[in-house]
């Protein structure tokens, strides 16, 4: 059985994604590498694919046509993780906005008893750099108004930087997920905390991005407001996020 792999989601990210590659390479413990390229039309997808042949089979790219949404080419990089027998599946940004070192000790968190570990912004020890104190309390607020919501014992409801069990992701039915923002990683952590998954939270200091330009949005803010709100209506009517067939086997 593989052990780790890191699931990077791209969308014009050339001058990131050689440096964040090389980086992740050389962890140890050893993590895989899985792109999921939205068609990037800068060239982010060649670059990958020019590393590929040095990258001693740990490198991997999935390239889909147009710019599909963060929370479909996460899914896609879980199915095609479970496909490959992954134990331990990661997500994060290409941007170095999350620290490459700080995958161990998201792992070592799961290796330690949770099932899913969140890099956290928000809880004791963890911090932001480069971003303008309204953002910085724009963010915590929306965490918090998650909270408020769902009734979430999570502090950074909206956080992207995240390890999960193979157990959790088989289990979880992911074509509930509906979100394909930001949204989305609220989404994930609440569909987890429903079905009584452990929920870990790791200290991380969040950088904002140097190189490229962000993808933050009004319309991702958007669906993170409103898309709560639906999320927790239509828990109450069908609450079970998870695949039972996967809970029996």
């Amino acid at each position: 059985m593989r052990d780790c792999l890191v699931i990077i989601p791209t969308y014009n990210e050339k001058e990131n994604i050689s440096k964040m590659i090389d980086t992740v390479l050389d962890l140890t413990p050893r993590f895989d590498i899985l792109i999921v390229d939205d068609g990037s039309p800068d060239g982010t997808a060649d670059i990958v694919k020019s590393k590929i042949p040095s990258s001693n089979e740990r490198l991997h790219i999935v390239e889909r046509q147009g710019k599909l949404g963060l929370g479909t080419a996460y899914i896609r990089g879980f199915e095609w993780a479970l496909e490959r027998h992954y134990q331990y599946i990661c997500e994060m940004d290409a941007d170095f906005s999350h620290n490459p070192q700080d995958l161990l000790r998201l792992v070592k968190a799961c290796e330690k008893g949770a099932d899913m570990s969140v890099g956290s912004r928000y809880v004791k020890g963890g911090n932001v750099e480069n971003w303008p104190w309204d953002r910085v309390l724009l963010s915590y607020f929306a965490s918090v108004y998650v909270r408020f919501i769902t009734w979430m014992m999570v502090k950074d409801t909206t956080a992207g930087f995240v390890c999960y069990t193979r157990n959790v992701l088989q289990t979880l039915d992911l074509s509930k997920i509906q979100f394909v923002g930001y949204a989305f990683q609220i989404e994930m952590k609440f569909a987890v905390a429903k079905a009584k998954f452990k929920i870990k939270e790791v200290p991380i200091t969040f950088i904002d991005r140097v190189e490229g330009v962000s993808k933050m949005s009004s319309g991702i803010f958007k669906e993170a407001l409103l898309g709560v709100l639906v999320m927790r209506k239509k828990s109450f009517l069908k609450p079970k996020f998870y695949n039972k067939k996967a809970l029996g086997a």
